[in-house]
């Protein structure tokens, strides 16, 4: 049994001295005679050759195993009824991969059966190749015999999730992809799909003369040790955005769908397990804001926006609006207004007015509502911040 890898390129030490030095200019000069060097770039430690692998390897998660496996007849018999059956014995199954379940029916003397077996990787720890041949000698006696192989599957990347809730129902979520092996790897894809709920843009490249660049450079390497940001956005789509109480809750938001190659272009796969992430809690009502402008006059009128929310699914609520004061920021409007009746569920637009007496960045606070069925009043301080100039320093 031998393992099936790409080769490698082939490495020498350089031996170089100063021209005034005994050796003169000997060793340089049997660098560049040296077939195995780089024309030009003798000093460089790898060379132009490639070299077949001396030793077993590592193997990597989300790659795939392939090994070659030949039976020999070292006898001067013939054999007959041949069968090789080759199983990969890890810590929870055994998977049969043998090309082919026949028997073949004779094997001539200093002759060979060949079969090349490939298997992605999906596990991590011990695995071991179980090689069973069974025959039959002349004199119709049944023979059989197995052999091991064991080999660690090692882990190749390491990653994390953050998840950030924005102040409406977009989530950003940041990968942390970390390269343990000890070779660099090309990162070929890395995506995230998302849930039937979620619809997602990634924040990863930037337009350049019209043109997407990845925000990593042109050369997406990743070497060892080395961590990598990814960025993306999801919002929930139309159909479940309306619904106010499918968003709260724990959400699945996707899994990472990650593609990277080493070497000369060995390939590997991984995708995570479903992410969760633990949606903030509203309450019975939810009041968010839909537009508010960025930079605003002092002591001048301002319009905002919001959008109230019935979050509750069976009870319809009686709402009341207060607005109260704070030492920046002012309310124009009449105060304990009645908004009418909201039903579960669904959501109303308020547009209203306010300004501010200081300078700087001001937090928008002071927003009261009453539900008159259960006499109960819900606070909303801390709503978005605005920044307020002089109009002086405006214009």
């Amino acid at each position: 049994v031998m393992r099936l890898t790409k080769p490698t390129l082939f490495t020498n030490i350089p031996v170089t001295c100063e021209e005034r030095d005994l050796p003169g200019n000997l060793f340089n000069q049997l660098m560049k005679d040296d077939p195995s060097t780089v024309k030009g770039a003798e000093t460089l430690m790898l060379g132009e050759m490639l070299t077949l692998p001396q030793n077993f390897g590592n193997i990597f998660l989300g790659e795939t195993f392939s090994s070659y496996i030949s039976v020999h007849n070292d006898s001067n018999q013939v054999v007959k009824d041949i069968l090789v059956k080759a199983d990969l014995q890890t810590s929870s199954q055994r998977l049969n991969l043998s090309a082919s379940s026949a028997a073949v029916a004779e094997l001539k003397p200093d002759c060979c059966i060949d079969d090349v077996i490939h298997h992605e990787v999906k596990e991590i720890g011990t695995h071991i190749l179980v090689c069973a041949v069974s025959y039959t000698t002349q004199t119709g006696e049944k023979m059989y015999f197995r052999k091991f192989f064991k080999f660690q599957v090692l882990k190749p990347l390491d990653v994390k999730t953050k998840f950030y809730n924005a102040e409406t129902d977009e989530v950003f979520l940041e990968a942390q992809i970390q390269n343990i092996t000890t070779s660099p790897m090309f990162m070929e894809k890395v995506s995230l799909e998302p849930s039937m709920m979620y619809n997602v843009a990634e924040l990863n490249t930037v337009d350049t003369a019209g043109e997407s660049e990845s925000t990593f450079g042109s050369r997406t390497y990743l070497q060892p040790m080395d961590t990598r940001q990814y960025l993306y956005c999801l919002k929930p789509k139309q159909e479940f955005a309306e619904k106010a109480g499918v968003i709260k809750g724990v959400t699945v938001i996707g899994k990472l769908d990650i593609v990277w190659k080493t070497n000369l272009g060995e390939r590997g796969r991984l995708q995570t397990s479903q992410l969760q992430r633990m949606a903030p809690g509203y309450g019975d009502v939810r009041l968010s804001l839909e537009t508010i402008p960025d930079t605003v006059n002092l002591e001048e009128p301002f319009d905002i926006t919001c959008k109230v929310t019935n979050c509750s699914s069976e009870r319809t609520m009686d709402l009341v609006l207060e607005m109260c004061n704070t030492n920046s920021i002012h309310w124009c409007g009449v105060s304990g207004r009645q908004l009418g009746k909201l039903h579960p569920s669904s959501s109303l637009h308020l547009a209203l007015t306010l300004l501010s007496s200081v300078q700087g960045l001001q937090s928008v606070s002071g927003l009261r509502l009453t539900d008159t069925f259960l006499k109960r009043t819900y606070e909303y301080d801390d709503i978005a911040q605005v920044c307020v100039v002089s109009s002086e320093v405006k214009q």
